[in-house]
């Protein structure tokens, strides 16, 4: 019996990786989609669940017979925050379905007590919680739902996302970003290796390329 990951955000820009690299290490995917889309309907190994991530059956259909979550879900950055609500339905629903391994990602401009950012670094995410205040605040949000959770939890701090750059070596830092951008591909293999690594749980690495 192959272990089965739960996916949500996986049409995105790291998301569209994840699938491919999940299922070159041995898994099966559930994947939520708002509108399926052919491209991945080819592969047997691949479950697609059509729905909104914020209706409770959807994620219940989603997650049934997981052992793992990986969430990628984003959203345009002037959009009303959804991060923490989402969040707060999947460990809910995790917690129903008795799963433990939750991995998500979130910007490298959230501050935890611990960080110990280069000045560059802060002044970026002073700058973020300026512009994008509501996203920051909900952003926070979140990462306080996970810490409360009792989950075997990482969320991953990222850097600018590249799109199609190619894979390369990804540099990861407990206390500050160690580079200014990462590729999409980078993401997923680096989410994929958590699936069992235990050295990150409960923490909040940053990784970059």
């Amino acid at each position: 019996m192959k272990n089965t990951i739960a996916i949500i955000g996986g049409t995105g820009r790291a998301g569209k990786f994840l699938a491919k690299s999940a299922i070159k290490k041995g898994y099966s995917v559930r994947i939520l989609v708002r509108t399926p889309k052919k491209s991945l309907l080819n592969d047997p190994n691949i479950t697609l669940i059509e729905g909104d991530a914020r209706n409770p059956d959807v994620i219940l259909s989603l997650l049934s017979g997981c052992h793992a979550v990986i969430n990628t879900f984003g959203q345009p950055n002037k959009a009303v925050p959804l991060y923490s609500e989402i969040t707060s339905l999947v460990i809910q629903t995790m917690k129903e379905l008795e799963i433990k391994r939750y991995i998500g990602v979130t910007g490298g401009s959230l501050d935890i007590d611990g960080d110990k950012k280069s000045v560059l670094n802060k002044i970026g995410a002073i700058v973020f919680r300026i512009l994008y205040a509501e996203m920051m605040e909900d952003k926070r949000k979140e990462l306080h739902l996970l810490q409360a959770s009792k989950l075997d939890w990482t969320l991953i701090r990222l850097p600018f996302v590249k799109e199609n750059e190619k894979s390369k070596v990804i540099k990861e830092d407990d206390f500050d970003m160690p580079g200014f951008k990462i590729s999409s591909r980078d993401i997923a293999r680096f989410m994929i290796e958590q699936l069992h690594n235990p050295s990150y749980i409960g923490k909040t690495p940053f990784i970059s390329n």
